[in-house]
Formats: structure tokens, C-alpha cells, sequence
């Protein structure tokens, strides 16, 4: 039986108090569990190395798979990545908040581990005003989807209590994740965007904002297939 707690969040005149606590909960380097409009989350400081460490021991994941960070402004974008295409930019101005998340160039300045992420971050913008609400006040989060490896991704707060139990300090509830499917991922660290993972958006909805946008599996001509830059676990 686990001895972690549950808090409501799914309604906003309620939901005060599950945020100050996740806010407790991760200003004490500990972790959360948050919804998305995507999937359920398991969410740390993404500042604070021992925390994104308990985050993937929590998952059973290793340092190859680094988590990616939830943000709550498009304007968190320049503080987090550098050298941002002009492709990116319209990509995230077309899909944030939303189910999309990007890879880009981690600025060097930054104090933090995420992993091996050989010099990249992947980033997305939630829309879920719970999600929202919380990064609002602690800032960027790690946050890699709420489930065991190998497991589906946790919909609900109860789903994934059973399957991380007490390694997570918090779980906030917010009903069932209204999405569904994980973000779709996008690398574009290179010189055209790429979907590294299908997920909420289509690649038809991609290509209407950047037409150059490459498929799954997609390379130019030309170019070898290379590896997905820094993201490895599924994100929210």
C-alpha cells in the first residue's frame, strides 16, 4: 500500500493547494506526478541533477534516455536552446501549448543533467491549466511520461500510483489525461526538422506549418539516418 499523497487538482477553484505542495514537493528535489494533455507525467527540478536522477530510477531508465522539460512560456525557449531555426520557431508558434515537443541545442550556460543528452534539450509546452498553473511557479520541470518501461503510459493519477507507488512524493490528480497519445517529437538540430516520434500531431499538421518537415524514418537524400540528438524517454 503506498504511503505517498493524492491531491485533486482537476478543478480550479480547488486546485491551490495540490500546487503548493508539488511546489514543496520539488523545491525539497523530490517528485511529482502532474497531469498533461497528453498523458500523465512524472515530473523533478530539471536543475537539480539528483532529482532527474531519482526521476529515471523511479522509471527504471538509464542515463542514455534523458527526460524531456516542460516549460510554461514560449518565452522560456531562448533562456533554455540556442541556435533556434526560424523553422522551429514557426513549429512551436503553431503548436504550443500542445502535444509537440522539440529537440534543440541546449544554451551551454545552463547548470544542469539531464543525462547524456550530447548537448541538446527536448522541450514542449503543455496545454493543461493544472500543468500550467504548476510550472508557472517552479519553473522548467524534467518530466518523462508516468509509467515502468516497458509499461503504457499512466492516463490517470491511480494508474500511475500503482505502477511508480512511492518513489513518487505527490501525485496530483486531474481526471483522465484528455489526449491520450504522447507528443509527437520533433529533432531540429539539423539543417531540416524531423520527427523522431509520432505522436499527437501529424505529420500533415507539421508539413502545413513547415513543408520541409522530414517523416519517421525520413532522411534526404544523401544523408544517413542519425540518432534522435538527446531525447530517449518518452516524454508526456
Amino acid at each position: 500500500m503506498t504511503s505517498s499523497t493524492l491531491m485533486d487538482v482537476s478543478d480550479e477553484a480547488s486546485r491551490g493547494p495540490g500546487i503548493d505542495e508539488a511546489v514543496n514537493v520539488v523545491g525539497r528535489g523530490g517528485l511529482i506526478v502532474l497531469p498533461t494533455d497528453t498523458v500523465y507525467g512524472i515530473g523533478a527540478d530539471a536543475f537539480s541533477p539528483e532529482a532527474v536522477a531519482a526521476l529515471l530510477a523511479a522509471k527504471g531508465r538509464g542515463r542514455q534516455m534523458p527526460p524531456p522539460v516542460l516549460v510554461p512560456d514560449v518565452r522560456t525557449l531562448d533562456g533554455l536552446a540556442s541556435d533556434v531555426s526560424d523553422d522551429a520557431r514557426a513549429l512551436v508558434g503553431a503548436f504550443w501549448p500542445g502535444g509537440f515537443t522539440i529537440i534543440l541545442a541546449a544554451q551551454p550556460s545552463l547548470m544542469w543533467d539531464l543525462g547524456e543528452t550530447h548537448g541538446t534539450v527536448a522541450l514542449r509546452m503543455p496545454d493543461h491549466p493544472a500543468a500550467l498553473a504548476l510550472l508557472r511557479r517552479t519553473g522548467p520541470l524534467a518530466v518523462s511520461s508516468a509509467n515502468l518501461t516497458g509499461n503504457p503510459a499512466a492516463m490517470t493519477a491511480q494508474d500511475a500510483r500503482e505502477q511508480l507507488g512511492d518513489s513518487v512524493g505527490l501525485y496530483l490528480d486531474g481526471g483522465r489525461a484528455p489526449g491520450g497519445v504522447a507528443s509527437t517529437i520533433v529533432d531540429a538540430t539539423g539543417p531540416r526538422p524531423r520527427v523522431v516520434r509520432q505522436g499527437a500531431l501529424s505529420l500533415e499538421a507539421l508539413r502545413a506549418v513547415v513543408p520541409g518537415v522530414l517523416g519517421l524514418g525520413e532522411v534526404p537524400d544523401g544523408e544517413g539516418a542519425s540518432d534522435a540528438g538527446g531525447v530517449g524517454a518518452p516524454g508526456a
